[in-house]
């Protein structure tokens, strides 16, 4: 992970979106591109986690580790 965000980090800043304590849209978006520079993923990924999960609705936690996970698919 980048050494500009830690897993910490990143699990409270999701909280924070998920408990929707972002001013507007435009602040909302930043976090989400600083958050998929920082875990090494789109951030549309990190947004489909957060409001459009599979199944049941993930826990901060589950969303940043998923996002640590993801491998884009090879061309």
């Amino acid at each position: 992970m980048s050494a500009h965000l830690s897993r910490a980090e990143a699990i409270s800043l999701v909280q924070r979106i998920m408990d929707g304590e972002y001013g507007d849209e435009r602040e909302l978006n930043g976090w989400l591109e600083k958050m998929s520079r920082a875990l090494v993923c789109p951030s549309e990924y990190v947004s489909d986690l957060i409001f459009w999960p599979e199944g049941t609705e993930l826990t901060a936690e589950q969303v940043v580790d998923q996002a640590l996970s993801y491998r884009p698919i090879a061309p």
